[in-house]
């Protein structure tokens, strides 16, 4: 009777166990779930982690480009220190920085050491970081190596496209920019010191008339085809820090925007955008993205003659709560206090109203009563936080 009562029991057990084994989901070993397109919740919830962001797009005085703010042989860390200072005192917390597929190419380990070196500068100061991985603006011939000097009182007379108009046209450099874009985002995945990845800067930027002339008819289209690779690479580096590319000009209504608004919007985690027009261009604006229920970034603006100013933009968006990042923070090699007409027009010195840019070369403020307001909205709204 005992043996038979032990034997019972013994089958029991193993009955159990293999139940057990039915119902409960096996480990998988060396599993990664896919990173998708953040939801609404996800993206709240992140942002809700954040203080009001305001800051500006960033190059120091001392680069006319990408390139030259990252080669090793201009790459000016002393300088960055000190203008990433003057933002910091003034109540700015975020700067949106480009980066370039050619440093990259280059030099990657040392194009991720100075990086490194950046961010921390950046930390030091206060400052998370919104990288750019691509742009569509100005010169499509980008060439790495010593840069050319400004053309005289031109707007971003240096500025470069990337990727380039050759390696648009060339897919067997597709695995190249692929390579660029998974490994720069992995390296950086985790790095609590970024704030996100724009991943491509006015996609559909034709660049007007500054290299309209040279510029091909089909870009829009190219680009198209590689915005969409690019937020697949970037989000297979399954990055902690959301994805984005700011839409900037033309009609983003449901019916009305073209299909690479769509896709800009649609695969952003959280929603970014351009506006250099008026106030109340910029309420419309804001108004028409929040159908998406996401948080919302102007990523560019701040053009005075425009009537695109802090004092007339950031009320607006304290109330709304947008994260906003004004184009130029130190005037420099860029020369950005020239307006865009300076490729048509001829200047022979500053222009009367500066078009861009917070503070002159030595630090002191273009316009002090306009510093001391973006001090007094940044510091009353996120002190409460």
């Amino acid at each position: 009777m005992k043996n038979k009562l032990l034997a019972i029991a013994l089958f029991s057990v193993l009955l159990m166990g293999c139940n057990k084994s039915k119902n409960e989901p096996k480990p998988v070993e060396n599993s990664e779930v896919e990173r998708t397109v953040w939801t609404k919740e996800k993206a709240n919830e992140w942002y809700g982690k954040q203080p009001w962001l305001v800051g500006a797009n960033f190059t120091p005085g001392s680069a006319i480009n990408q390139l030259e703010m990252w080669q090793a042989a201009t790459f000016d860390p002393k300088r960055i220190d000190q203008e990433l200072g003057w933002a910091e005192s003034i109540g700015m917390n975020v700067m949106r920085v480009y980066l370039h597929d050619l440093l990259h190419k280059e030099d990657p380990e040392g194009f991720y050491k100075r990086i490194d070196e950046y961010l921390t500068i950046a930390d030091k100061h206060h400052i998370k970081t919104l990288f750019v991985l691509f742009d569509s603006c100005w010169d499509p011939f980008p060439k790495s190596g010593k840069q050319r000097a400004p053309q005289p009182f031109v707007h971003n007379s240096g500025w470069v496209q990337s990727p380039g108009q050759k390696a648009l046209l060339n897919e067997k450099q597709t695995p190249r920019l692929e390579k660029y874009v998974k490994e720069t985002v992995a390296h950086f995945k985790n790095d609590n010191r970024i704030l996100g990845w724009d991943v491509w800067n006015e996609p559909d930027n034709m660049t007007g008339p500054s290299y309209e002339k040279v510029e091909i008819a089909n870009k829009e289209e190219l680009v198209y085809k590689l915005l969409e690779k690019a937020f697949k690479w970037a989000r297979a580096a399954n990055p902690s820090q959301p994805l984005t590319s700011g839409v900037w000009a033309g009609d983003w209504s449901e019916k009305g925007m073209k299909p690479i608004f769509r896709l800009q919007l649609e695969q952003s985690d959280v929603i970014s955008f351009h506006c250099y027009d008026k106030p109340a261009d910029l309420i419309n604006r804001i108004n028409e993205l929040k159908r998406y229920g996401k948080p919302l970034l102007c990523t560019e603006y701040m053009a005075r003659p425009n009537g695109s100013t802090f004092e007339g933009f950031l009320p607006i968006a304290k109330e709304n709560k947008v994260a906003m990042i004004n184009w130029g923070l130190v005037d420099g090699k860029t020369q950005t206090k020239f307006p865009w007409d300076s490729w048509t027009k001829k200047y022979t010195g500053a222009p009367p109203v500066w078009f861009h840019e917070v503070f002159n070369s030595d630090g002191t403020p273009y316009k002090k009563s306009e510093t001391d307001f973006i001090k007094k909205i940044t510091t009353e709204v996120n002190q409460k936080k």
